[in-house]
């Protein structure tokens, strides 16, 4: 299982002029359709005397959602290289759109093309990449007198402590890589031998 993925670590723009017209590329990291529909309404409305406002996103751990939209630009002219530029860098959860002002001078197909594509790769060169790890939390209890063997398993996977309980006994909730919740089920049973408890797996996946 790959339990980590690429993406961007928050905002960005560009600019790129081209024969008079103006190509503004916006970057946004999204998770969900209602995120992207957000930030498009909101570039819609900012830039109302645009001409096009062209776009592509893909979205989820392995990239499975995605789309690409010219606009009333050419077929294939605009939202394919702008989505190209986004797995150019194997990239997901990522949004760009690029907002053109017409200056007059057609650039045919493949000026158009160029364009779309510079304009979001200029965007993209400005943003902080990331690569983040999907986890799963991991809901767990022992006692004062298993805190060491506890902590010995946790120092052994890539484990990050979220939520915790201090009472007569001990509750932990850590995220675990998802590729490795089984491993440190077992290793936590056998570390303890038994003596813990795992309360709950995978209510929720995490992303750190």
């Amino acid at each position: 299982m790959d339990d980590t993925y690429r993406t961007i670590n928050g905002e960005g723009q560009a600019e790129l002029k081209v024969e008079g017209s103006r190509f503004v590329a916006e970057i946004y990291p999204v998770e969900t359709r209602e995120d992207v529909e957000a930030h498009l309404e909101v570039v819609r409305e900012r830039e109302r005397k645009a001409s096009h406002h062209c776009f592509a996103y893909r979205l989820g751990r392995d990239g499975d959602d995605f789309r690409y939209d010219d606009d009333g630009e050419p077929s294939g002219t605009a939202g394919q290289p702008i989505l190209r530029q986004i797995d150019g860098r194997d990239l997901t959860n990522t949004l760009i759109i690029v907002t053109r002002y017409f200056g007059g001078t057609k650039l045919g197909t493949g000026g158009l093309m160029r364009a779309y594509a510079d304009a979001a790769d200029a965007a993209l060169e400005r943003a902080t990449i990331v690569e983040k790890v999907v986890r799963t939390p991991v809901r767990l209890r022992f006692t004062y007198d298993d805190t060491a063997p506890a902590r010995q398993v946790l120092q052994h996977f890539d484990a990050e402590v979220t939520d915790s309980d201090y009472t007569d006994v001990t509750e932990l909730t850590v995220g675990v890589r998802a590729s490795e919740v089984e491993a440190f089920v077992e290793a936590f049973r056998n570390g303890l031998s038994d003596r813990g408890e795992i309360l709950s797996v995978g209510e929720h996946e995490s992303e750190a």
